[in-house]
């Protein structure tokens, strides 16, 4: 499979006060690297204060490390314009606002005008989006109206409206019935059989461990250890990915 993007020795520091408002430095990401394949769902696991978060805004172009980099490759060419990176990007965070008064197909709308869309685009990607996330039923309501489920859909279809070659979303089924979590998850499979790549955090240990092709974990900013299920279970001797996570936790404390 072709590597579509490589994470390399990724550093993110920032500084926190402790005793006595004293700066203490640390690093919420520390030396990280690995790569991505086309085509291909990657879960990002880990404790709280594990690194998550600051490593997907890395990946995502959202913020920049304070050493390493990461890498593209778009149509078989390593790409290094940041415009046209995050134009192959999808991202979705837990804090993301939505223009409330907005309906959901407006707001697809104008982030179409804004990616450059010709009408004819937006309207064949809306009516696309609306059956990928069935959002049929509220897609003309005010986003103010909408429930959390319905919500989340929403956030996630302005994901989809530039079709981008990588999704990368962070605690996407966070506080979701079953019913929107299922949703959300077969989004994810359906891309994949399309070709996208999906990087996502989570701490539904269940979820990952039915919809990963790889794991990485995280704990203090490092990669603990990473793989499919297969070998991580190889590595640890446990088979739910649970006690796979668990064990390796208790390593390296």
């Amino acid at each position: 499979m072709e590597q579509i993007l490589v994470a390399n020795n990724l550093i993110k520091t920032f500084e926190r006060h402790e005793k006595k408002q004293k700066k203490v430095s640390f690093n919420a990401v520390d030396d990280v690297s690995f790569a991505v394949n086309q085509g291909e769902i990657v879960g990002i696991l880990g404790p709280n204060g594990a690194g998550k978060t600051t490593l997907l805004r890395m990946l995502g172009m959202l913020m920049k490390p304070t050493s390493g980099n990461v890498t593209m490759t778009i149509d078989g060419q390593l790409e290094e314009k940041e415009t046209k990176l995050k134009a192959n990007i999808g991202y979705l965070s837990g804090n993301t606002k939505l223009y409330a008064r907005l309906s959901t197909r407006e707001l697809l709308e104008i982030l179409g005008n804004i990616y450059g869309l010709t009408k004819e685009e937006i309207d064949s990607r809306i009516d696309r989006i609306s059956k990928i996330l069935n959002l049929g039923e509220f897609i003309d309501n005010r986003i103010e109206k909408l429930s959390t489920g319905q919500t989340q859909r929403a956030s996630i279809s302005r994901c989809l409206i530039h079709n981008p070659m990588i999704y990368i979303f962070d605690e996407p089924t966070l506080g979701l019935d079953i019913i929107s979590s299922n949703s959300i998850i077969e989004f994810m499979k359906q891309e994949r059989e399309q070709g996208k790549t999906v990087l996502y955090s989570t701490h539904y240990m269940e979820e990952a461990e039915y919809l990963c092709d790889r794991i990485i974990l995280l704990d203090k900013g490092k990669i603990i250890a990473q793989g499919t299920l297969e070998e991580l279970r190889t590595l640890t001797g446990k088979d739910k990915l649970r006690d796979i996570f668990n064990s390796l936790i208790k390593e390296v404390e």
